[in-house]
């Protein structure tokens, strides 16, 4: 089924207040939520929202914390999150690095003891929307095995950078593996394949089908061994600079996807060194390089980084959102 933007948000928002979120802080989380599913983000928009309600009902995200300033040093501030909700934690932060970028050409805000920040690149467009560069990041518990490994020791911690163009901003989302839970769980719902292997079967064997991979844990690190690699380190920085909990302590607190975890925002003037002109034009040049690319399947398209999701939102608004059927009664009986 497809479901009107409006509609889905007024419902997503509904369920928010009943669960005790102010008017304010519901429009913004229902807004980050239908947004995400407009955007072809389903597993991170509507899919979120009944566990998000049940991470609140046990106590887990309290929906009255808001985030306390730890440190603060030059371009660089810590904030201690509060177990407050992930969206409204991570939008505070990346607002705060755009404030501080401003004054300063780069703004650095770490974030812990924080929750799911559901899409992260939520959080990048926030900011190219705003004319400026960003790169952020959080990590997670463990939910990937180390290259070589079984058993799960790795966050697929997502990692995100966006650049501000007038035609199309650029923004790259991305896990540290082949392919999200969400991901999996969005081709399960649609009786899919993944278009590549993806993980383990409890076998130890490589397959494309979403349920077996979720069933084993065993989800591919991206790049293989490069992957592994880029999970460990961005776990370990973000946990360093935030003064916070790596993957090993997350593991250890058991409140959910994400409870306690540490983030990072860094926001950058683009035009600093080379002005506005410059950086539209080479962005341009870029783009329009890659465009001209020949495709491997016939009649087939290149995109670049945030393309398909402008398009995929351009069309979700015009014919509505879809959803499966089940996680919307889900959320009508909220």
């Amino acid at each position: 089924m497809r479901i009107p933007f409006t509609t889905m948000k007024a419902e997503v928002k509904r369920v928010l207040l009943k669960v005790g979120m102010t008017e304010e802080k519901a429009e913004i989380c229902a807004s980050v939520h239908t947004e995400s599913s407009r955007d072809g983000v389903y597993s991170h928009g509507l899919n979120r929202v009944a566990r998000f309600v049940d991470y609140v009902k046990k106590g887990w995200v309290d929906v009255n914390a808001e985030p306390t300033l730890i440190l603060k040093s030059g371009a660089m501030e810590n904030y201690d999150g509060n177990r407050g909700p992930g969206i409204l934690n991570a939008k505070f932060a990346m607002n705060r690095a755009i404030a501080i970028s401003k004054e300063h050409g780069i703004g650095l805000v770490t974030l812990r003891n924080t929750t799911h920040w559901m899409r992260g690149g939520t959080y990048g467009w926030d900011a190219a929307d705003k004319g400026y560069a960003a790169i952020c990041w959080t990590n997670t518990e463990s939910c990937m095995p180390a290259w070589g490994a079984k058993n799960t020791r790795l966050g697929n911690n997502p990692f995100v950078i966006a650049l501000p163009r007038e035609e199309g901003n650029i923004v790259l989302d991305m896990a540290m593996s082949q392919f999200s839970y969400g991901k999996l769980q969005v081709t399960r719902l649609k009786n899919e394949l993944l278009p590549v292997p993806g993980g383990y079967d409890k076998d130890g064997n490589l397959t494309s089908t979403p349920g077996l991979i979720e069933e084993s844990m065993r989800i591919l690190p991206t790049g293989y061994w490069k992957g592994s690699g880029f999970a460990i380190l961005l776990d370990t920085v973000a946990a360093i600079l935030s003064n916070g909990l790596a993957t090993s302590g997350i593991d250890k607190v058991q409140e959910g996807s994400c409870g306690g975890c540490s983030q990072i925002f860094i926001v950058i003037d683009p035009y600093v060194a080379g002005g506005k002109d410059f950086v539209e034009r080479t962005l341009n040049e870029t783009v329009a390089y890659i465009k001209t690319s020949e495709p491997a399947i016939a009649g087939g398209e290149i995109y670049y980084p945030g393309e398909l999701s402008a398009k995929t939102r351009k069309e979700n608004m015009e014919k509505g959102i879809p959803a499966d059927d089940n996680v919307w009664n889900e959320i009508l009986s909220l």
